[in-house]
């Protein structure tokens, strides 16, 4: 007797399919057990997926086992396609008419269900029997995942049994040998750089397969760069061309066969060509912001930096490190000359100094000797605030603050403002005058040391010191928001 709360205990049978061969069929079909006539048809009763309670008078039926497996059917070599072959056993009681099997991909959402009936005076025949059902119509798609469900007819509360199925996926060798959505072959290519141009063929595509090639941007995905171009089966050696504006490091050529669901094949033969993406740099004068702004990913660290005196090091600014894939963007920034963007990857590291053609305008510090003083001048062609730092240089990497003096801006054109310092303070070999741009969050110091008071005096410029410690010293100072 079955009581309504009643749960019945299924048993699944499951065998692992891993190194066996997937079975070909002629036909795809259905079979009932023998001596028993069975139909299918596709369900289109949706009655059938609301369950009911069997009466109290009949014997509990059982759906006993639930096996799944991947069969081929192959019309000719290199033409297959790949079926669920599904069967299952349920010991019969006088109202069953049957078993419903439904496939739910998913994938996609979508679900199919056939049914496998039999007559009533065959399921008469076969109360306290056990029916066995094999159903192997259902076409699936490589490397698909399933949810298996079967039921009886009509259905009875808590009496199906459910599976989920993973496809073999083109790894397998019988699937990458047959169907056609594995069949990705080899891409090759030749970079015509006068025209612009990549040439691309596939190799090892079976004759009569159609099949796709496209260029593409890697980045989460692949993006279209160029619309993909049909290679026709009639023409399965002919080389396609493709057009480029730039060979970009993520810029990749792609190839699949023309089925649904193909596996792709993907060739970057620029990925270790990073030196480009340095050049995607902007400078926006009305806001002040300087961003880089790759057309590809790449991974690596970003900084602002001043570059030496000679040219040969740009050391790094503090508190300017950034870490990539993404945009970088420094808000206030100063457009001198010697500020630059370090961009450092595996491949190594690289600087470029977007203001060093100097098309931005941009700001100079001058020291004139007076009469018992020496007067610092900054001048700018745009509005700009400056401070004059003295400092005591006791040894080539440490100059230590003695004074701190705010310029007083001034009018006029080209004239920002000066300060007076007297002689005493600064006619010295080891005090230097800095001076830094104070109204924006990214500038470099500009230092002037040796300085000599008499008719002859020497004034020694450097737009940065000579180690990595002062200027690290400066940095803290310089680049603190005010």
């Amino acid at each position: 007797m079955l009581s309504g709360n009643a749960i019945i205990f299924l048993t699944l049978v499951w065998g692992t399919r891993e190194g066996q061969t997937i079975l070909q069929i002629a036909e795809c079909g259905f079979a009932c057990s023998e001596g028993v006539s069975c139909k299918n048809k596709v369900n289109r009763n949706i009655f059938n997926s609301f369950c009911r309670q069997p009466p109290f008078s009949m014997a509990p039926p059982t759906l006993e086992s639930l096996m799944l497996s991947t069969v081929m059917k192959c019309a000719h070599r290199e033409s297959c396609a790949l079926h669920l072959s599904v069967g299952a056993s349920l010991v019969m009681e006088g109202s069953l008419r049957g078993l419903e099997i439904c496939l739910l991909s998913l994938d996609t959402q979508e679900t199919r269900c056939h049914s496998i009936r039999i007559p009533k005076v065959s399921s008469q025949k076969m109360v306290g029997k056990t029916l066995q059902v094999h159903f192997d119509c259902f076409e699936v798609s490589v490397a698909q995942h399933l949810y298996v469900t079967v039921k009886t007819i009509p259905y009875y509360c808590k009496v199906q049994i459910s599976r989920e199925y993973h496809v073999e996926d083109c790894t397998d060798a019988d699937v990458a040998r047959n169907i056609a959505a594995c069949f990705a072959g080899r891409l090759q290519y030749n970079v015509d750089h006068v025209q612009k141009a990549i040439e691309v063929h596939f190799a090892d595509i079976p004759r009569g397969q159609p099949y796709y090639v496209r260029l593409c941007l890697k980045w989460f995905a692949c993006e279209d760069y160029s619309p993909p171009v049909l290679v026709n089966a009639e023409q399965p050696g002919k080389p396609v061309s493709l057009k480029y504006s730039q060979l970009l490091p993520c810029l990749c050529i792609e190839g699949w066969a023309a089925v649904p669901d193909a596996v792709r094949i993907q060739i970057c033969p620029f990925e270790n060509d990073t030196r480009i993406l340095w050049d995607y740099i902007f400078y926006n004068p009305f806001t002040q912001s300087l961003s880089w702004e790759p057309p590809c990913p790449v991974q690596g660290e970003v900084h602002l930096c001043g570059m030496s005196e000679l040219g040969h090091q740009c050391w790094e600014l503090s508190h300017t490190g950034r870490t990539v894939p993404g945009n970088v963007h420094y808000l206030q920034v100063d457009p001198q000359p010697w500020l630059c963007m370090k961009f450092t990857t595996l491949q190594g590291s690289w600087v470029k100094c977007p203001f060093a053609d100097r098309k931005f305008p941009g700001w100079k510090m001058k020291i004139h000797q007076l009469p018992d003083k020496l007067r610092a001048f900054f001048i700018s062609k745009t509005p700009a605030r400056f401070q004059v730092r003295l400092c005591n240089r006791s040894n080539p990497s440490h100059c230590h603050v003695l004074k701190t003096i705010s310029v007083t801006p001034q009018g006029g054109a080209d004239a920002t403002g000066h300060i007076d310092i007297p002689e005493s303070e600064v006619c010295s070999p080891d005090i230097c005058i800095q001076g830094w741009r104070t109204d924006v969050d990214y500038s470099i110091p500009v230092q002037m040391c040796d300085i000599r008071c008499n008719n002859s005096s020497k004034k020694k410029h450097r737009g940065l010191p000579n180690s990595p410690l002062s200027i690290h010293k400066w940095e803290g100072r310089v680049l603190a928001s005010p």
